[in-house]
């Protein structure tokens, strides 16, 4: 394999370039978990790998509760799958914690007040409850715990998350709502510790690879000797490649299939995993576009993907019956990239049920 194939094989393996999933949970199960901190974005990152996929279904499997939302990795939010939750939880929520632990110090939250406020949040919640933020912040802070400083209560309620006292409920209009994970899921699997790292490993590579051992510590935040550990466990039903002197990990069936080029273009959201998901991101970063803050913080914004690569930026606004993609390339697009890339705004467009009408921008600096 050559450095030029990572891109191609990532298309693949991501849903991308071939969506198989039906319905959104099976995307969530399928990459292991799907960073969500920006709630909007994640649904179409979803969307991008579901046939058929719209804004209401994936709405509709959030509500419902057949995808989760909950502090999970790194610390952000992610989509989980109901049936993971727990066993993720156990694995990845101390990593968490302990990243956590200055925020924690500073705003004098221990072990005492998180039991406290974890009781007042089940309490308020019992009973089939589900509560937005403020309720429930009113709620622990009746019990004596203080939350009128918002980084304080947001702590509190994702420690809430990581000791699995909480998870996402339904939106109201369009807040956020918390549920008792008991009660939203009152069974799941569960796995030891050495069972769910060789999982969450094999999920990631073969979801996700090629990719390197560093790539999986940073999307999963565990650390490079339980990541190893988790590769050992993991690597029967992996392959490895060296390329370019880094040693990559994929699935079988990646090697048995020659790449194809991909000339879909495609319009990623803020934090898609096809670019958040890995520490070294250079298969997608073509360096002709090497230029200018867009370039540089680009899992942050919302790219457009040609054959693979970045080649430019995209944001969306409303107006009326329609959404207006505005689209800020990095460089000079033939009349043929630009009607991919079209074809990618139309497809966005019905996701969200609205047509979509385009505005090209000068190229950026």
């Amino acid at each position: 394999m050559k450095i030029l194939d990572i891109a191609q094989h990532r298309l693949h393996n991501q849903q991308l370039s071939s969506p198989g999933c039906k319905e959104p949970a099976d995307v969530v199960k399928w990459l292991g978990a799907v960073q969500a901190q920006d709630y909007n974005g994640a649904k179409w990152a979803l969307g991008l790998r579901v046939q058929n996929a719209t804004d209401d279904a994936v709405e509709k499997a959030f509500a419902s509760g057949s995808i989760l939302r909950t502090h999970v990795m790194r610390p952000t939010w992610h989509f989980v799958a109901p049936a993971d939750i727990r066993w993720l939880l156990k694995l990845t929520a101390p990593r968490v914690n302990a990243a956590s632990g200055y925020y924690y110090r500073k705003l004098e939250l221990d072990d005492a007040v998180f039991k406290k406020s974890n009781k007042a949040l089940a309490k308020a919640l019992r009973g089939g409850k589900q509560l937005t933020r403020d309720a429930l912040r009113k709620a622990v802070q009746q019990a004596g715990v203080a939350t009128n400083d918002l980084i304080r209560s947001a702590h509190i309620l994702a420690r809430a998350e990581l000791d699995g006292v909480i998870c996402s409920g339904a939106r109201k209009g369009k807040q956020f709502t918390y549920a008792l994970l008991d009660e939203r899921l009152p069974h799941s699997t569960t796995l030891e510790r050495d069972q769910a790292l060789a999982e969450l490993t094999r999920r990631y590579f073969t979801s996700h690879g090629p990719a390197t051992l560093q790539d999986f510590v940073w999307w999963s935040g565990l650390t490079t000797t339980d990541a190893k550990s988790g590769l050992d466990m993991a690597r029967r039903q992996l392959v490895k490649d060296v390329i370019d002197d880094k040693t990559y990990w994929l699935p079988y069936s990646t090697t048995t299939r020659k790449p194809t080029s991909s000339r879909a273009a495609y319009l990623l959201p803020a934090y898609d995993e096809y670019l958040v998901a890995y520490k070294d991101r250079n298969a997608a970063l073509d360096s002709t576009y090497n230029k200018g803050t867009n370039f540089r913080n680009v899992i942050f914004t919302s790219s457009i993907i040609l054959r693979g690569r970045v080649v430019g930026s995209w944001k969306r606004t409303f107006k009326k019956a329609s959404v207006i993609i505005s689209l800020r390339p990095f460089a000079q697009l033939s009349k043929a990239d630009k009607e991919m890339i079209a074809d990618a705004a139309r497809r966005y467009g019905n996701f969200l049920g609205y047509p979509a009408l385009l505005a090209w921008f000068s190229v950026a600096s």
